[in-house]
Order: structure tokens, then C-alpha cells, then sequence
């Protein structure tokens, strides 16, 4: 389905109503009254309303860290296919978010990322800025301090590779016959998880065929690197006996490339061609994330469609559908959230309870309706062949991936509607789902059911640490809750074996981890309202033991807090 409403202007209306919300709440009284809460809530519900687009969905911007708005510069260098115009917004931005430390971090406040601040350097640089400009000198200071550029991670060098910056033995050996293993090989795409699926089957072939960015003004960054990138002899650490042992089939890989006889080569492009047209998506894009779509349009590129073709001119307007362009400045998003925002606000929704309110609910839960993925083709079928479809992407158009934790909030905002029976059927078959991508150790993961070949982590590409898919505690969290408040007795063995997986994954200090929010806060309110939903007393040990653990942070806080005064 299209997306109604573009993505910029929906962004910008829900920053200038973001905008008239914050200057209600601020006019009202400051006191601590119900009627003071009420009109609070009222202010909020108006504004949330406001934001809804006219088909019932709720679309906010999902802002990341500044890698994506960079290798959007990258690419359209990659291409020759600049807007100049557009560059100079994006440079606005990266120039903006630089940190004290000189470079760019993966979340505010945080600390300096290498291979972000590489690719926002360059970037930076093939938009024209000068390499004696105070940011680029900081920048370039800080880069340097933390061993250069060839200490940067595998998809750094892949994208530096590309442009001519570091020779081919500076990334993983990677071939496109990796199309062609058995199931049974040590390493399968199916035992990744599914954005790493969607980023390296372009890369095989990108990888393969070597091509060189068309990098119309010449633009190199030979300064960040403290040995020159053809004399550097380290661009892999050596981490254990596994990783070694991958290496050494790493280097038996490149000697043996050469005999790989021509058929077998062709064969396997073949493959990954049909592989990713397969999958484009339409104006989703390949994965409907950002890197495999950019990924995928090159290797139409490479493969020779050209520039008015459907399926290339497709893949590139997907892309820029993730543009967020301001008058001053521009970002690139990841992916678009409309089914996780319209299923949030559905539940903040009918928690005000009005009227008014439940019908905005209504509105988008009877748009998230159709937008269940039931029998087509998916991925995970390759795991649970036989569970029948059900699940919801985070995107607008995500048809092969489905995710688990967006099920579940759908699921759990069509049960407490006003009319439940409305939605009894897409309930059913979420449950039925979910349930049937249970992993055997309890737990849910985001994407897929046993994504758990821990082994493959030790791979020359795997050191940006996000190969798989493992079940984790904020995504079980989110199936219990649902599984709690719905209650099917068929559930139940399900629901217990979740909760047990959750109890052994809580941490000594009583803390849960969250993979997909910021981490222990968030992993820990999720399970904590996944055990109250699940009818866990509050003082079952695993509830006190957090709260202990908060108390005691809370002290250690306060100490440091008071050691800051003067």
C-alpha cells in the first residue's frame, strides 16, 4: 500500500503540534490536582489526535545517529546523482550534531563512534568542506587518536572499499556463491537475522564484483588513516581461537577465488539477483531499512537497469521516502514506524478513554486491520513452515518481515477496544502466530523463532555485534502481556514457559536488558508490566529483587548527585 500523506509533511506536522502540545501543558497551572491532570490529558489526547492522518494511522519521525544521513551523501556520490541542494541540508545536520569530543556518537551524550564519525568525516568532505575547517580538524583529531580509519568496523571499510579508500583485503571475504551453501554449512543466510540477510545479499554481489564509486570530484581521505590503508597489515582483531579459525578460512577463500569456475559464479548471482528482486518491496525498499535498500539499488546499478526502469527508479524513490528536509536541514531515517506509532497511540488513546478519544482508536486500529500479513510469502516460514501468517511489520510495507513485537501491541490494543469481537479474527491469528514463533528456550525474538547460532558472531563481518535475532526480554515481555490479558487456556503452556525465560534472564542487580529501547530502563518497565499483566504479586522475589536493585541505584545516584554540589 502507499504511505497517503508523504512522510515530510506528516514530519513536520508532528513537529509543530509536538511543538503546540509542549506550550499547552506549560500554560497550565502548576498544581497538583486531578482537574490540573485532566486538562493535562486533554491537552495531550487533542494534540495526538491532531497528528492522525486521515487514513487513521499515527507516523512520528524516527530520528537515528548520524551514520544514515552520511552514507546518504555516500550514495548519491556513489552514483553521481547529487543534489546539491539536498547535500548541503544534510551537511547542515551532520555539522549541527558533531559532540564536544570532536566526532559523532550513536546516541546523544554518548561517546565517540569510530565508523560513524569516518562516514559523517567524509561525507562532510565529498560535500565540499574544507579539511582545515575547525569541525573537520576536530573531527579528524579524534579519528586519528583512536587508531584512524582503519580501525572502523566491516561496513566502514566495505563502503571506504567502494570508493577506492582501502584495498579489498581490508573487508571480509565474502562471495556471492555464499548464495549456493547447503543448509546444513556452518553458515546459511537463514541462521542470520533478517536485516543482515537484507544488507549482505547485495553486498555479496557488491563484493564480488568490486566496483568503484563514480566519486565525481576525486575525493579521498588518505588523512585519516595513521599507515597508509595499502601498507596496513591489521584491519582484523584477533579475538579467540573461533574467530582465528574463521580467518584462516577467510584467507583460504581469497586464494582459492580465482578457481571458482565461471558457472558456478554466474549461478550464484543469478541467485542473489532473484533474491533481491524478490524482496524490493515496491516503495517499501528491500528490508524497508535504509542500508540493505541502498545496497540493493546499487546492485540494480551494477547489474545495468537503468535510471527510468520501474524496479531501479522504485528502489530509489523508496529511499528518498525516508527524507526528512526542513528549510535549513535534512536527515535521512532508517525505516518509517507507522504500525508501532498508530499501535501505541491506539493504547494511549484508549487509556483517556473519552469518547473522542476511542474513536481515534478505532480509526487506526481498523487501518492496522488489512495491514496484517497473513498468507503471503515470509521468511520465517524457513523455520516454522507450517504456523499459519498473522504478524504486523513496523513499516508501511514490509511484506516478507513481520515482527513480533509489533504483533503484540496491535494484538493487545484490538483486545481492550470497545468492541473487541470487531477485531476477534486478526487477534486469533496474531496469537496463533506468535505462539508459533515461541523459541525453545522460552523467549520471543524480534523476527524469527531460534535465531540463535551464536557461533556466527565470531565471522570477520560480524563485528558490528548485530548478526542475530535472539529472543530477548523486552520483545517476551510484550507476548506475555498480550498472552496474560487475552488468556486462551491453549496459551498458557506458552505463557509459562515465557515467564521462566524472563526470571532467568533478569540480571544480579534485578535489572532486565532491552535490545530494542534504551536498554536496562526499558527491558525492565516492559517486564515488570508483563509480570503484573501475568498475575506475578509484587512480592514475588523477581519483582522485589528489582526493586531493591532500584532503591540502591537510586542511593548511588543521589550520592554522586550530592558529591557534584558545591
Amino acid at each position: 500500500m502507499t504511505a497517503g500523506p508523504s512522510t515530510l509533511r506528516d514530519s513536520r506536522v508532528a513537529r509543530e503540534s509536538s511543538a503546540r502540545l509542549g506550550a499547552a501543558i506549560s500554560r497550565l497551572p502548576d498544581a497538583d490536582s486531578s482537574e490540573a491532570l485532566e486538562r493535562s490529558i486533554a491537552a495531550a489526547r487533542d494534540a495526538l489526535i491532531g497528528l492522525q492522518s486521515a487514513q487513521g494511522f499515527w507516523l512520528f519521525e524516527l530520528e537515528a545517529d548520524c551514520t544514515i544521513p552520511a552514507e546518504y551523501i555516500m550514495m548519491m556520490h556513489f552514483l553521481d546523482e547529487i543534489d546539491v541542494v539536498l547535500q548541503e541540508k544534510i551537511s547542515v545536520y551532520l555539522r549541527r550534531h558533531q559532540a564536544e569530543h570532536g566526532g559523532w556518537p550513536l546516541y546523544v551524550g554518548g561517546d565517540l563512534d569510530l565508523s560513524c564519525t569516518v562516514k559523517v568525516y567524509y561525507a562532510l568532505k565529498l560535500a565540499g568542506d574544507d579539511v582545515g575547517a575547525p569541525h573537520m580538524v576536530r573531527a579528524r583529531a579524534a579519528i586519528l587518536a583512536r587508531g584512524g580509519a582503519a580501525r572502523a568496523n566491516v561496513f566502514t571499510r566495505i563502503a571506504l572499499a567502494l570508493f577506492g579508500q582501502v584495498p579489498w583485503r581490508a573487508v571480509p571475504y565474502i562471495p556471492v556463491e555464499i548464495m549456493l551453501l547447503p543448509k546444513w554449512f556452518p553458515f546459511h543466510l537463514d541462521k542470520v537475522s533478517y536485516w543482515s540477510r537484507t544488507v549482505m545479499v547485495p553486498l555479496f554481489v557488491l563484493c564480488t564484483k568490486k566496483p568503484l564509486a563514480r566519486n565525481p570530484h576525486g575525493i579521498d581521505i588518505r588523512e585519516l588513516f595513521t599507515t597508509p590503508p595499502w601498507e596496513e597489515h591489521h584491519y582484523f582483531a584477533r579475538r579467540g581461537f573461533t574467530n582465528r579459525f574463521f580467518m584462516a578460512l577467510d584467507r583460504m577463500g581469497r586464494a582459492i577465488d580465482p578457481l571458482i569456475p565461471r558457472a558456478m559464479r554466474s549461478r550464484a548471482m543469478r541467485a542473489a539477483h532473484e533474491w533481491v528482486l524478490e524482496r524490493l518491496n515496491g516503495e517499501g525498499g528491500l528490508g524497508a531499512i535504509f542500508p540493505a535498500m541502498v545496497n540493493a539499488l546499487e546492485v540494480l546499478v551494477l547489474m545495468g537497469v537503468p535510471p527510468h526502469d520501474p524496479r531501479r527508479a522504485t528502489a530509489k524513490r523508496a529511499i528518498e521516502k525516508l527524507l526528512v528536509v526542513g528549510p535549513v536541514e535534512a536527515y535521512c531515517q532508517p525505516c518509517v514506524s507507522p504500525v508501532w506509532d498508530s499501535a501505541l497511540a491506539a493504547l494511549a488513546m484508549q487509556e483517556a478513554g473519552d469518547a473522542q478519544a476511542q474513536a481515534a482508536a478505532g480509526r487506526a486500529l481498523d487501518w492496522l486491520v488489512p495491514e496484517q500479513l497473513l498468507d503471503n510469502p515470509q521468511d520465517w516460514r524457513v523455520q516454522k513452515p507450517d504456523v499459519p501468517g498473522g504478524g504486523w511489520a513496523f513499516q508501511f510495507t514490509n511484506s516478507h518481515y513481520p515482527d513480533l513485537d509489533d504483533t503484540a501491541v496491535v494484538a493487545w490494543s484490538m483486545h481492550q477496544a470497545q468492541d473487541p469481537v470487531r477485531y476477534a479474527t486478526s487477534i486469533t491469528r496474531a496469537l496463533d502466530w506468535l505462539v508459533g514463533l515461541q523459541s525453545r528456550n522460552g523467549g520471543f525474538a524480534a523476527f524469527d523463532a531460534d535465531n540463535t547460532h551464536y557461533i556466527l558472531n565470531e565471522i570477520p563481518f560480524a563485528d558490528h555485534g548485530a548478526l542475530l535475532d535472539p529472543p530477548t526480554s523486552d520483545v517476551t515481555a510484550r507476548v506475555v502481556t498480550l498472552l496474560a490479558r487475552v488468556g486462551r487456556p491453549a496459551d498458557q503452556p506458552a505463557l509459562a514457559r515465557a515467564i521462566a525465560y524472563l526470571r532467568a534472564e533478569q540480571e544480579s542487580d534485578g535489572a532486565w536488558f532491552g535490545r530494542w529501547g534504551t536498554n536496562f530502563i526499558y527491558g525492565t518497565w516492559s517486564v515488570l508490566i508483563a509480570l503484573e499483566q501475568a498475575g506475578i504479586p509484587h512480592d514475588d522475589p523477581a519483582v522485589r529483587r528489582e526493586l531493591a536493585g532500584i532503591q540502591a541505584e537510586r542511593g548511588r545516584w543521589l550520592g554522586r548527585t550530592q558529591r557534584q554540589l558545591p
